[in-house]
Parts: C-alpha cells; sequence; structure tokens
C-alpha cells in the first residue's frame, strides 16, 4: 500500500486529536468519524478537517471496503467490542488504552485480531516520548549495567471529574496503567509481583466514588530487579513525569519536560520553570510519533512495537495491583484471581 484510508470511532478529545496529528502525513485520507452524539458542530469541525462522512453508527466504517483502518478512540467499555468487530471485517486497528476493563474480555478480543491477521497497536503514547526511549535503549546497550531498581513518578496537575472517576475503571487502570507499560518497556523484563498501598487524600469525593486518588506500588520483575511507582491525582505544580533506572555500572535519569531549560540563579533564590500542565502539552510529539508509527507498520506491513499483548500485560499488571490493595498482601502474577 503507499495510502491509507482511516475512520475514527469517537469523536472526543483524544480522537480529534489524532484526526490533527494524521492529517500531517500526506499518504492518510480520513474518510470517516462516527460518534454516539452528531451535532451541528461536530458536523462543521468535520467538514473543517475534511472529513467526508460523519455519522453516529461506527458500524458504517466498518462495513465502508473503503476504509483500511480504525482508530478507536470511544469509550473503554466499547474498545473489545470493537477491535473484535473491526478485525473480523480486516481493519488494521489503533485503539487507545486500555484494551478493556477485563483481562478475559482482552484476552477474547486478541484471540480474534490474531485469527484475522490484522495489525493491533495500543496507544500506549509514552513509549514514543523521546526521553524515555533514551533511557531505554541506554538500558537495551548496557550502558547502566544489569537494572537493580526502576523508579517511576506520575502526578497529574489536578484531578478529573468524579463522573469520570466512576467509569474510569479506577487509578490502576486509568492512570498507572501508562505506569505499568512504562516499567516494563524501561526494564525489558516481565513483572512477576505487585504490592499495592492507596489512599485518598487529594478529594473525598473520589473515595465516596469507590477509588483513592494517591498510591504507591512496588514491583518485582522477572530479572530479579524492584521497582516503585508513585501516583497521585494532583500536583499543583503542573504535570509530574520522571523516571530513573538504577543499575551496577550506572543510572540514567529522565526529568521533567519544561518550557526552557533556563535557570535563574540569585542571591535570593534559584529558578527555573514549571512542569508543562498537561498531558496534552508534555506528550504533543509522542502523540504525533506513536500514529506515524502505526501508519507506517500498516503500510509496510511491519511488527507493531506496541502491541496488544503489551496492552494485556499492563492490564494484568492493574489488576494484580487492585487485588494487592484490596487484599493488603502481594500478588504474584501468575496467580492473578480471575474475574467472576
Amino acid at each position: 500500500m503507499t495510502t491509507l484510508t482511516i475512520g475514527i470511532i469517537g469523536a472526543g478529545r483524544i480522537g480529534r486529536l489524532h484526526v490533527d496529528n494524521l492529517r500531517l502525513i500526506p499518504q492518510i485520507r480520513i474518510k470517516s468519524i462516527s460518534d454516539v452524539f452528531v451535532t451541528d458542530q461536530l458536523k462543521a469541525w468535520a467538514d473543517e478537517k475534511q472529513i467526508e462522512v460523519v455519522t453516529a453508527d461506527y458500524h458504517d466504517l466498518l462495513n465502508d471496503s473503503d476504509i483500511q483502518a480504525v482508530f478507536i478512540c470511544s469509550p473503554t467499555s466499547t474498545h473489545a467490542t470493537i477491535i473484535k468487530e473491526a478485525a473480523e471485517a480486516g481493519k488494521h486497528i489503533f485503539c487507545e488504552k486500555p484494551v478493556s476493563f477485563s483481562v478475559e474480555e482482552t484476552e477474547a478480543a486478541l484471540a480474534v485480531v490474531e485469527k484475522s491477521g490484522v495489525k493491533l497497536q495500543v496507544g500506549f503514547n509514552r513509549r514514543f516520548d523521546a526521553n524515555f526511549r533514551k533511557v531505554r535503549n541506554l538500558v537495551q546497550e548496557g550502558t547502566i549495567g544489569t537494572p537493580h531498581v526502576l523508579k517511576i513518578t506520575s502526578r497529574d496537575p489536578q484531578p478529573p471529574g468524579v463522573d469520570y472517576i466512576k467509569s474510569s475503571g479506577g487509578l490502576f487502570m486509568d492512570m498507572t496503567i501508562h505506569d505499568f507499560d512504562m516499567a516494563r518497556y524501561i526494564m525489558g523484563s516481565e513483572v512477576v509481583e505487585v504490592s499495592a498501598h492507596g489512599a485518598v487524600l487529594v478529594d473525598s469525593a473520589i473515595g465516596e466514588a469507590g477509588d483513592i486518588d494517591t498510591a504507591i506500588i512496588t514491583l518485582k520483575f522477572e530479572n530479579g530487579a524492584l521497582g516503585v511507582i508513585d501516583n497521585s491525582r494532583q500536583a499543583v505544580y503542573g504535570y509530574d513525569q520522571r523516571l530513573e533506572i538504577f543499575g551496577d555500572k550506572g543510572v540514567a535519569q529522565a526529568d521533567n519536560v519544561r518550557e526552557t531549560t533556563v535557570e535563574v540563579s540569585t542571591v535570593d533564590h534559584v529558578q527555573k520553570e514549571k512542569p508543562l500542565y498537561f498531558f496534552l502539552e508534555r506528550y504533543t510529539q509522542a502523540y504525533i510519533d506513536e500514529v506515524n508509527e502505526f501508519i507506517s507498520v500498516c503500510l509496510q506491513n511491519k511488527e507493531v512495537s506496541c502491541s496488544g499483548f503489551d496492552g494485556l500485560q499492563a492490564e494484568r499488571i492493574a489488576k494484580a495491583a487492585k487485588q494487592s490493595l484490596e487484599t493488603g498482601v502481594p500478588v504474584q502474577l501468575n496467580q492473578l484471581v480471575k474475574a467472576k
């Protein structure tokens, strides 16, 4: 293939972001977009973006023989069903994280993808951040020697609304899942044990909705290394995204991204700029690079670097973290309790 015709399922914030990034790629034609709420505003926006078809039914995209690939940007509860239907329709698939809220549903969807032979890329955009990718490369090249300890800090600038919390799948599945994927990606080893502690320290309404807003998770990896993740729904100074990996020959760190690297030192203070405030600012280029990767995979028939299996493993770690939080004991991944 030299060109790719795409359909977008879900016209929310992330769906529209992918449209803007896809329009930067010359080989792409975005033919259709579907959303359960088709408004005049959506039609006007689609017309501005030169999207030919706006529909309330995503099946119109799956039944369109022109469309070769779809981006699934709808709510998580719909992902597994749409993945299976898209795979059966022979469409390549880019799906936002997580694949589903159920390990069993994800496994079933991946089985259909495997049988159909289509490509499936999961939207763990942080893998495409240049800083994190550099750290991974240093680990793979042996620059820091044998990894011993991985530390990941991931804190949002402010919590989402309670309505979102109720449908998010919980902190581990919604937020920390990025960090679980990053832990596997950086370490290059599978997680074998998870221990999680959580609290409601930011907003009592989050606790009333059945979730936590602050967490510490410890990981044990197959290669013997250890990991620590800390999360908060509110860092008042901005979007806090850092990691460090320590090995027997050294350490590699990725710091926060700021608008500039200027640091001012006077007799009164040393000052530098706050981290970029929101994930759309922090990961602008990563979002562009991940869709470029997917298009390249489809056009050149390459292997996906962020696969359905990666999505499944991150979900399994998230489930283990929730189980550990509820039981108060570490959870072995190979002994994860199946959903009833």
